[in-house]
């Protein structure tokens, strides 16, 4: 990823994490998991395809309208220390059996009031709505992209230009939509033959991922760290 073009690395960046992102087991994933054995691949991939929608205009907000935010050289430096520590966070997490349950209990009815209250303002009764909708009713998916945007531009692989940001937004509609189509596939396939170790699975796969990119992040900021040291 060193010696790629920026547009590639910036495609690259957007796939991949868009991709690792949208693995752990959520309300969209469920929904498409139990709508796809229930009603086939079609009304899945709608599914797939309104949340992935969802999750661009997210990827864009992020983007857009915090981008001037971390223009700031401390505020870059914080970021990047964050995001680092973001990462391990939560591919740690997905790593760990869910050994804490009434953490999980408390997430799950915050969620669930939220997406309540949105599900009922909007209605949807369409495959691409309920996508939409759930992704929507879920604030974390804005400040995941808002914490790994900040981490891209401030760390050199997607540059702070249309063009670079564009090709990460392409990279990440790419990444997220081929894991939904991929799982619609997979549910309408399978029949319903998902189990619980299959989900656990696919969260330790997320959570390498994610330890993944933390440990280039640490690396590149050793590296700065180092030319810092030796100026």
């Amino acid at each position: 990823m060193f010696s790629l073009p920026p547009t590639l690395t910036a495609l690259l960046a957007g796939f991949l994490s868009g991709f690792i992102v949208s693995v752990p087991v959520g309300p969209v994933n469920i929904t498409i998991m139990n709508e796809g054995a229930r009603r086939g691949f079609r009304w899945a991939a709608l599914i797939g395809l309104g949340a992935t929608f969802m999750e661009v205009l997210y990827c864009i907000l992020a983007f857009t309208s915090f981008a001037a935010f971390f223009q700031d050289k401390d505020i870059k430096a914080a970021i990047e220390v964050f995001s680092f520590a973001f990462m391990l966070f939560l591919g740690v997490k997905f790593l760990l059996p869910k050994s804490v349950p009434q953490l999980d209990n408390l997430e799950h009815r915050i969620e669930k009031t939220i997406e309540d209250g949105i599900e009922k303002r909007f209605h949807p009764t369409s495959g691409f709505m309920t996508g939409f909708v759930r992704t929507l009713a879920n604030p974390g998916v804005l400040l995941c992209w808002i914490i790994l945007s900040a981490s891209f531009v401030s760390r050199g692989w997607v540059e702070p230009t249309m063009r670079g940001k564009i090709f990460c937004i392409i990279g990440v509609a790419g990444g997220v939509g081929a894991w939904f189509f991929g799982l619609s596939w997979g549910a309408a396939l399978g029949h319903g033959r998902f189990t619980n170790r299959t989900m656990r699975r696919m969260e330790i796969g997320s959570g390498i991922g994610l330890l993944a990119l933390g440990a280039l992040h640490g690396i590149h900021l050793a590296w700065q760290l180092a030319k810092v040291r030796g100026h």
